[in-house]
C-alpha cells in the first residue's frame, strides 16, 4: 500500500481535527466580539459621564440665576406692598372705599301712606299709655298718711262683676285678712294681690293699717277687683284729700264690665249657629 492511499479511519480523523480547529476559531472570534462590545459600551458610558460633568456646572449656574431672579421679584413685590401700605395708611379711613349710590326714595301710594300713618299713631298711643302707666304706678305726691286713732274704724263697699266686698280699715301693721284668711292664702296669684294692694301702695298706707274684708260672689278675679274698689273708697273716708288722685287713677270708678248673657236661639251672647242655605 502506497503513502497516497489512505484508510477511511484516517480520513475520519482528519475531518474531526478540522472541525475542532474551526470550533476553536469560532470561539476565539466570539470572545473578540464580546470584548469589542464591552469596550464600546464602556466608551459610551465614559462619553455620557463626560457630557454630564460638562452639563452640571451649566445647570447649577442656571438654578442660581433663577433663584436670584426669584429673590429679586420677591423683594420688588415686598417693596411694592410696603409702599402701597404706607400710602394707604396716609389716607383717611374709608378713602379707598367706593361711594354708596343712594337710590331716590320711591313715592308711596295712598294706601301705603295711610298704613304708615296708622302705625305711627298706634306707636304714639302705646308710648302714651306706657307713660301714663308709669305715672299711675308712682306714689301719690300729696299729704303724708294720716295716723288712725286706736278706736277709729273706716268702712266701705266695693263691687266688680257679681262680687261684693265690704272693707274695714283700722290701725295696724299692714295685715290684710280676707274672709278670715291671709291675703297670700286667699289670693295665691301675685297678679291678684297686686290688684288688691295697688290703692295702698299709691297712697302710702301699705304697712300702716290693718284691713279686714268680707267678700262673696263672682270669681277670683272679680273678687280682687271688688276688694280694690272697696279699699280705695275706704281710703277716701280716712283722708278725703286722696279722692281726686284716686279718682284720676280709676280706683274709685265702679268697673261695670261683665260678661253678656246668652240669648235664646244663639250659642253665646252674640254667636249664632252656622247658617246653611242648602
Amino acid at each position: 500500500m502506497t503513502e497516497e492511499e489512505t484508510t477511511p479511519e484516517a480520513e475520519e480523523a482528519g475531518v474531526e481535527e478540522a472541525a475542532a480547529e474551526e470550533a476553536v476559531v469560532e470561539e476565539a472570534a466570539a470572545e473578540e466580539a464580546v470584548a469589542e462590545d464591552a469596550a464600546a459600551e464602556e466608551a459610551v458610558a465614559e462619553d455620557a459621564a463626560a457630557e454630564e460633568a460638562e452639563e452640571a456646572p451649566v445647570a447649577e449656574e442656571t438654578a442660581e440665576a433663577a433663584a436670584e431672579e426669584a429673590e429679586v421679584v420677591v423683594e420688588e413685590s415686598d417693596s411694592t406692598e410696603r409702599v402701597a401700605a404706607k400710602e394707604k395708611s396716609d389716607l383717611p379711613p374709608g378713602a379707598d372705599l367706593e361711594p354708596i349710590a343712594i337710590e331716590p326714595e320711591a313715592e308711596l301710594d295712598a294706601e301705603e301712606r295711610a298704613r304708615l300713618e296708622a302705625e305711627a299713631e298706634e306707636r304714639a298711643e302705646r308710648e302714651a299709655a306706657l307713660e301714663q302707666q308709669e305715672v299711675d304706678d308712682a306714689p301719690i305726691e300729696g299729704p303724708a298718711p294720716v295716723k288712725i286713732d286706736g278706736e277709729a274704724r273706716y268702712g266701705a263697699t266695693g263691687k266688680r262683676k257679681r262680687s261684693v266686698a265690704r272693707v274695714t280699715i283700722l290701725p295696724g301693721d299692714g295685715r290684710i285678712t280676707i274672709n278670715e284668711r291671709d291675703i297670700e292664702e286667699y289670693f295665691p296669684r301675685a297678679r291678684h294681690r297686686t290688684v288688691v294692694t295697688s290703692p295702698l301702695v299709691a297712697t302710702g298706707y301699705e304697712g300702716t293699717v290693718e284691713i279686714r274684708i268680707r267678700v262673696h260672689g263672682g270669681g277670683i278675679s272679680g273678687q280682687a277687683g271688688a276688694v280694690r274698689h272697696g279699699i280705695a273708697r275706704a281710703l277716701t273716708e280716712v283722708n278725703p284729700e286722696l279722692r281726686p288722685e284716686l279718682k284720676r287713677r280709676g280706683f274709685l270708678t265702679r268697673d261695670s264690665r261683665a260678661k253678656e248673657r246668652r240669648k235664646a236661639g244663639l250659642k253665646k251672647a252674640r254667636k249664632r249657629p252656622q247658617f246653611s242655605k242648602r
